[in-house]
């Protein structure tokens, strides 16, 4: 359980140097200069629901083990040969001039750069208190987690380094601390379709084009081009694995900006109608007091 979990330590002070560096070369000014303002504005009540969006989602993939013994997905089905009827070994080509300093660059990107790329545009949005692009953002994050983890569940299609012969799992060879802390968040190494790395960036840098950041969207471009190369050349995901990641990305980035305000008001609409059938039943409840059909 220790060495699973070192990988994020690993991680965790490489992110959080990145970020604070990232601050000053994306930040524009004008937010520098008013700083205090706007890191208690990241934690305001306005920021809350999207923080604990955020953890709820961290909190599902975490339980991802769980849930698939919850429902009893003990009867494994390969749906590798599906991808294989589709799309053959070509993924296999993207490791034809496999070198070793790629690989290790290839490892970064797909380990730190995307990790980076999702969490520090969650902050960036709300220090710069682009409120509206945030919870488009949070909303389309939650969207993908939420589609995609049904397919992980009942349509698992394993990594193509395990699966291909002529496919090296590059990423998992580098370190057994890598594979164990891979694992964490996919347990048999089978959540690749649709590709939540192709999903999630692809996502992102959507959403950063819908602001004014520009030196940081420039950054969330060539990072989302490099994240996709890194997913096939790896040996993880396949082709059409990133395809679906596309589909997913775009539908909910079109969910998010053109239904954001209806998907806002829902849980208002729940407490209404949950205070509504609270006051119908109080009500009923009064009258058949006052018949002495109830004491």
């Amino acid at each position: 359980m220790t060495s699973s979990y070192l990988m994020p330590l690993i991680m965790m002070p490489i992110l959080i140097c990145l970020i604070a560096v990232a601050y000053y070369i994306f930040v524009p000014e004008n937010f520098k200069n008013d700083h205090k303002r706007n890191y208690k504005g990241m934690f305001s009540l306005d920021t809350l629901p999207y923080l604990l969006s955020a953890c709820f989602i961290y909190i599902l993939v975490k339980s991802q083990l769980a849930i698939i013994n919850f429902l009893d997905r003990g009867t494994y089905t390969n749906y590798a040969r599906y991808m294989i009827l589709i799309e053959g070994d070509t993924v296999a080509y993207f490791q034809n001039f496999a070198t070793p300093m790629l690989t290790y660059a290839s490892a970064t990107v797909y380990l730190i750069g995307f990790s980076f790329l999702l969490i520090f545009t969650f902050l960036l949005l709300m220090y710069t208190q682009n409120l509206e692009v945030l919870q488009e953002y949070t909303i389309a994050f939650v969207a993908i987690y939420l589609v995609a983890l049904p397919f992980y569940i009942y349509v698992p299609v394993p990594v193509t380094g395990f699966t291909l012969p002529n496919v090296v799992p590059l990423l998992y060879d580098l370190s057994p601390i890598i594979l164990q802390g891979v694992t964490i968040v996919d347990p048999f190494l089978d959540n690749c379709f649709p590709s939540l790395h192709a999903a999630l960036s692809a996502m992102a840098m959507l959403m950063v084009f819908r602001t004014n950041l520009t030196r940081f969207k420039i950054f969330s471009l060539a990072t989302t081009v490099a994240i996709q190369f890194t997913i096939l050349y790896l040996g993880i995901h396949w082709i059409t694995d990133m395809i679906g990641g596309f589909i997913l990305a775009s539908l909910s980035y079109f969910v998010a900006t053109r239904y954001r305000t209806s998907i806002l008001k829902l849980p208002e609409r729940i407490v209404l109608t949950l205070e509504k059938r609270t006051d119908l039943v109080d009500a009923l409840n009064s009258v058949l007091l006052s018949k002495k059909l109830i004491k």
